[in-house]
């Protein structure tokens, strides 16, 4: 597993690129595959763009699968450049306590989402949204070329 809590002593402070904000129903996966590749195409990501789509919808994804709010409530995605490093970060209303690497049965239908993240991405983590409820983040290291 790669988890981390997203930061380090040396790391440089992120430089936000891009957020929406998605309303908890199913086609805002699609259109948040569509807003990221719209907002990251001119930056010519040096990381595979493809695993980066499909992780930012599998969270998404998860997000509205797993959110949850008395009141009526937005799924959130932020990403930004941390020095050559592209980070996601995914926040939706409910407990990062729910957040977890499971292997499905084979015969299951979903589960499989945090699997794909965990295999694709660099690092991943959970924890508590500065929105409140849950954050999940992924970082692709080196998806910036230096000094571009």
């Amino acid at each position: 597993m790669k988890r981390t809590d997203g930061t380090s002593p040396d790391s440089p402070s992120p430089e936000p690129l891009g957020s929406m904000v998605l309303c908890p129903v199913p086609e805002s996966a699609g259109r948040a595959r569509r807003w990221f590749r719209m907002f990251t195409e001119s930056r010519r990501l040096a990381c595979a763009l493809d695993d980066c789509l499909l992780m930012v919808s599998e969270l998404v994804t998860n997000a509205i699968l797993y959110g949850q709010a008395d009141e009526p409530w937005h799924v959130r995605v932020h990403w930004s450049r941390v020095g050559e490093a592209l980070r996601v970060e995914v926040h939706n209303p409910g407990c990062p306590a729910l957040v977890r690497l499971r292997t499905p049965e084979v015969t299951e239908a979903h589960g499989r989402g945090l699997l794909l993240v965990d295999e694709l991405a660099d690092e991943w983590w959970a924890g508590p949204s500065m929105h409140g409820g849950t954050l999940v983040a992924f970082v692709m290291h080196r998806a910036f070329k230096p000094g571009c």
